[in-house]
C-alpha cells in the first residue's frame, strides 16, 4: 500500500513540474485556436498558484477546461468563481473572447486595475465581486449595451459614479456596494432594474427621486453617511418633501391657532374687569376645551386609520387565499408496470369549484400586489422565465425514478420543452420550512458547472415541492453500469471508466470549492449523461432538507461514510470523496456497491482485476485508478484527500495514459 503511494506521488508530481514549466507556455501553443490562447494567457498572470488545471492536447480541449463554455466551438461562457485565483487580469486575454456571454470572477483574491472592455460587445453578465480589483468605475462598461448584470461589489474601486451609467439600458441587476465610490447617485431609471445596491460607499448628496430609484429601499443605500432623500427618510436640506413633516412645522401644522380664539375673549364685554382668578378659571377652561377637542380628533384620527388597516389587511389575505387556490394543484401518480413501460399520465391542477375561479377572475385587477414566493413558480437566479406553471402543469409525465427524497418525473411541454421534475417526498421534506427551503433553493440555484445538471427553477405551495432541472437524455450511470442488472454485465471499459470517474470529480470539486455545500448523496444513479456522455450530477446539495434516517436502500447505506452512517452527523466533503471512492470502484468492477466485500486496499487490485476478467493489458494504470479509490475510502476522513487532490490525480493519470499511447 505504501509502495503505491510513493509510486502515485512521484508521478503526480512530475507531472505537475512538467506542467507548470512548460504548459502554460502560451507561445508554445503556435497551434491553438484564439479563444484557447486568450485562455491560457489569462491563466499564466491571474492563476499564479496554479489552480485551474489546463492542459492540452487536442484542437478543441479548451472548450472542457474548467468554467469554460463553448457553443460551435467559441468560448461563450466563462465561470471560475471560487478558485482562490491570485493575481491580476492582463489586458488582451479574455477581453479577445468576443463571443463571450458571461463572464464570472466573483470570489477569488485577483487585483489590480480593470483591462479595456469595449470588445465584450455580445457579453450580458459580468460578475467580478469580491476581489481586490482597484482604481475608478471602468467607463469601458457603458458601451457594453446587451449587459444585463453588474456586480462590482466587495472591491477597492473609487471614484466618482459616471452619470452615463444610464445608458445602459438593460441593466436588471446592478451591484456596486462595498467599495469607496464617492459623489453623487447618478439619476438611474433603467425600467428592468429590479436589483440594486451601492451601500457601504461614500456617497453623498440626495438620492435621485426617479421612478427606479423609489423601489428601493434602506438597505440598498446604508452605510453612506453623507447620503439623504426620501428612501433613507433622511432629510436634506431645501427639500420641500422634508420639511412638511419636520418636528417644527408638525408641531405649529397640527396645533390649533390661538389667535382667534384670544381675539374673541377680548371682544367681550367686562373682560378688563374679570378679577385675576377669574381670569384663572377662564383661561382653565379653554384649556380644558382645547385639550378635549385636540383628543377627540386624534382619537378619531387613530380609529379611522384602525379601521382602514384592518379592512387592507382582510383584502390583502382574500387576494393571497385567491392566488393559493388558483394555483393549487396535485401530480397525478406516475406509476411504471413490471416490463419498464413508459407512463404518461399528466400534471394538472386541482379545481376547487366553480365558486372559487369566478372570485379569483374577479379579484384580478391591473394593481394587482407582488406574487409570494409560495405558491409561484420561482426561476433561479439569472434563469429566463420560458414556460410558465400552468405549462408545467399541463405537461405530459412520464416516471423516470423513485430515489432517496423524492419522484423524478420527466415532463413534456407543448413548446418541445423537456425537463425533469422532482417531486419531494413530503414526509421526509417536513422537516423543512417554507423560508429555509426557499432559501436553499436561491444558494444552490446559482451553481452552474458543465458536469452539474443545472437546477432551473422551484415551486413550493402547502406539502408540495418540485424541483425543476435539465432534462438529460442518456439516462444514469448506474443504468450504464449495470444494464438490465444483470449478473453477468461486462463492467465499462477502463477509458470509459477514467473518463466518468474525471467528470464526476470535476463536478464534485466545485460544488465544494465554489460554495459551502457538499453532495451528501452521490451514488450511480444520481449521476446522470448528457447529450455528449458527459458525467453530470443531480441531486447535489439537497439531503439537508430530508430526514435521511429512514432510507433503507442498501446500496445508499453502502456509499455513506462511517462516520455519518449511523449517526445524526451531517454529510461532510469528506463524506462526498468516501462516496466518490465507492463510485469509482463500482465503475471499475459493474458490482453494486452492496455486493462489495470489506477489503483492506492492498487486497483491492485483485479482487478489481478478477472482476474484470480478462481485461489485464492494463494492469499498471487499473492498479493507479484502484489506489485512488482505496485512498478515498479510508476509514478516517482525516486520512481521505480533497477532491482538487482526486482530481489532480485522475487528471495524471489520464496524461500518463495520453503520454503513452503516443510513445506506442
Amino acid at each position: 500500500m505504501k509502495l503505491f503511494h510513493f509510486s502515485l506521488l512521484v508521478l503526480i508530481l512530475a507531472r505537475t513540474t512538467a506542467t507548470r514549466s512548460g504548459g502554460a507556455d502560451v507561445n508554445a501553443h503556435t497551434s491553438l485556436l484564439p479563444d484557447a490562447v486568450s485562455l491560457l494567457s489569462f491563466k499564466s498572470k491571474a492563476d499564479l498558484d496554479n489552480k485551474l488545471l489546463y492542459t492540452i492536447n487536442e484542437r478543441l480541449d479548451y472548450c472542457t477546461w474548467q468554467g469554460v463554455k463553448c457553443a460551435q466551438g467559441r468560448v461563450v461562457r466563462y465561470i471560475v468563481q471560487g478558485f482562490g485565483l491570485r493575481g491580476t487580469f492582463p489586458a488582451a486575454t479574455l477581453t479577445r473572447l468576443d463571443q463571450l456571454r458571461v463572464l464570472s470572477l466573483k470570489n477569488n483574491s485577483l487585483t489590480g486595475l480593470l483591462p479595456d472592455f469595449s470588445s465584450f460587445t455580445n457579453l450580458k453578465t459580468l460578475f467580478l465581486d469580491n476581489n481586490y480589483f482597484s482604481g475608478t468605475f471602468p467607463l469601458s462598461l457603458l458601451s457594453l449595451h446587451r449587459l444585463l448584470i453588474l456586480d462590482l461589489s466587495h472591491n477597492n474601486f473609487t471614484g466618482l459614479l459616471p452619470e452615463t451609467l444610464t445608458v445602459l439600458d438593460r441593466l436588471s441587476y446592478l451591484r456596486l456596494d462595498s467599495n469607496r465610490f464617492y459623489g453623487s447617485i447618478p439619476p438611474l431609471n433603467q425600467t428592468m432594474l429590479e436589483v440594486f445596491n451601492v451601500s457601504s460607499n461614500n456617497l453623498t448628496g440626495p438620492i435621485p427621486v426617479t421612478p427606479t430609484l423609489k423601489k428601493f429601499k434602506i438597505i440598498s443605500f446604508s452605510n453612506n453617511p453623507n447620503l439623504c432623500g426620501e428612501n433613507i427618510n433622511k432629510p436634506c436640506s431645501g427639500s420641500p418633501f422634508f420639511n412638511v413633516t419636520s418636528g417644527g412645522g408638525a408641531a405649529t401644522d397640527f396645533s390649533p391657532p390661538p389667535s382667534p380664539l384670544l381675539q374673541n375673549a377680548q371682544s367681550q364685554q367686562g373682560l378688563n374687569a374679570l378679577s385675576p382668578s377669574s381670569r384663572r378659571n377662564h383661561h382653565n377652561k379653554v384649556g380644558v376645551v382645547l385639550g378635549f377637542v385636540t383628543g377627540a380628533l386624534i382619537l378619531t384620527a387613530a380609529v379611522l386609520c384602525l379601521f382602514a388597516l384592518i379592512k387592507k389587511r382582510k383584502e390583502e389575505k382574500k387576494e393571497i387565499e385567491a392566488k393559493a387556490k388558483e394555483e393549487e394543484y396535485y401530480f397525478a401518480d406516475a406509476t411504471a408496470d413490471n416490463k419498464g413501460q413508459r407512463d404518461t399520465n399528466s400534471f394538472s391542477l386541482q379545481d376547487e369549484s366553480a365558486n372559487a375561479e369566478s372570485e379569483i377572475k374577479k379579484m384580478k385587477s391591473p394593481e394587482k400586489p407582488r406574487v409570494m414566493k409560495s405558491g409561484s413558480l420561482m426561476f433561479c437566479s439569472g434563469e429566463k422565465e420560458s414556460y410558465s406553471l400552468e405549462q408545467l402543469m399541463s405537461a405530459s409525465a412520464e416516471l423516470l425514478g423513485r430515489g432517496t427524497i423524492g419522484t423524478t418525473y420527466k415532463a413534456s411541454m407543448g413548446t418541445n420543452l423537456v425537463v425533469s421534475v422532482k417531486r419531494l417526498d413530503a414526509c421526509k421534506t417536513a422537516i423543512t420550512s417554507a423560508e429555509a427551503f426557499e432559501q436553499q433553493m436561491e444558494a444552490v440555484g446559482v451553481l452552474r458547472h458543465p458536469n452539474l445538471v443545472p437546477i432551473r427553477a422551484y415551486f413550493q405551495a402547502k406539502q408540495e415541492r418540485l424541483i425543476i432541472f435539465d432534462y438529460q437524455p442518456n439516462g444514469s450511470l448506474f443504468k450504464l453500469i449495470h444494464g438490465s442488472r444483470s449478473n453477468h454485465a461486462k463492467p465499462l471499459h477502463w477509458t470509459s471508466c477514467l473518463k466518468i470517474a474525471e467528470d464526476v470529480a470535476q463536478g464534485l470539486a466545485y460544488i465544494h470549492h465554489a460554495s459551502k455545500f457538499v453532495h451528501g448523496n452521490l451514488k450511480s444513479t444520481n449521476v446522470l449523461l448528457g447529450s455528449d456522455f458527459e458525467a453530470c450530477l443531480t441531486d447535489y446539495c439537497l439531503v439537508t432538507l430530508a430526514d435521511m434516517s429512514s432510507d433503507d436502500d442498501p446500496d445508499s447505506a453502502v456509499c455513506k461514510a462511517p462516520e455519518i452512517r449511523k449517526s445524526t452527523r451531517q454529510a461532510t466533503t469528506k463524506s462526498d470523496v468516501y462516496a466518490f471512492g465507492i463510485l469509482l470502484l463500482e465503475l471499475l468492477t459493474g458490482k453494486p456497491p452492496a455486493q462489495h466485500p470489506f477489503l483492506a486496499p492492498p487486497d483491492m487490485p485483485d479482487w478489481v482485476r478478477a472482476m474484470r476478467e480478462d481485461d489485464t493489458e492494463v494492469d499498471t494504470r487499473l492498479r493507479m485508478l484502484v489506489e485512488v479509490a482505496s485512498i478515498c475510502c479510508l476509514a478516517s476522513p482525516e486520512q481521505r484527500p480533497t477532491m482538487w487532490q482526486v482530481l489532480k490525480m485522475i487528471t495524471n493519470i489520464k496524461e500518463i495514459m495520453d503520454d503513452t499511447t503516443r510513445d506506442s
